[in-house]
């Protein structure tokens, strides 16, 4: 069942209000203004090379130990590395001119109103 215009109207003011009362909570919540923390990244950077020193060190002195332990660092280095780094969004407008697709709830929205209403 659609909206109607006053219920429009009413999520609209909503929507507004929340937007100006807490930005930070809106922009979570879309996942929009995120931006890269490039130091982090770089502290990560650093963890998983020093992650990775480690396990040699515990290959070459052949105690499993010390390897799981620089195996366990390597890898949350490389976690914050990755959790870090902005990656090109899949659906927007790159070098080769495609236009920016919708969200997947968008378009799973756009189905249901064609299955239900345009009969």
């Amino acid at each position: 069942m659609p909206l109607s215009d006053h219920e429009k109207r009413l999520l609209a003011e909503m929507e507004a209000a929340l937007t100006q009362e807490d930005p930070r909570l809106v922009s979570t919540l879309t996942g929009k203004n995120r931006t890269p923390q490039s130091g982090r990244a770089l502290i990560g950077g650093l963890v998983l090379l020093a992650g990775m020193a480690v396990l040699l060190t515990g290959l070459v002195a052949k105690t499993p130990v010390i390897g799981v332990v620089g195996f366990l660092i390597a890898l949350s280095g490389l976690v914050l590395v990755l959790s870090n780094l902005r990656a090109p969004k899949a659906g927007s407008k790159g070098s080769t001119g495609k236009a920016k697709r919708k969200s997947f709830g968008s378009r799973l929205e756009d189905r249901w109103e064609r299955r239900n209403f345009d009969r």
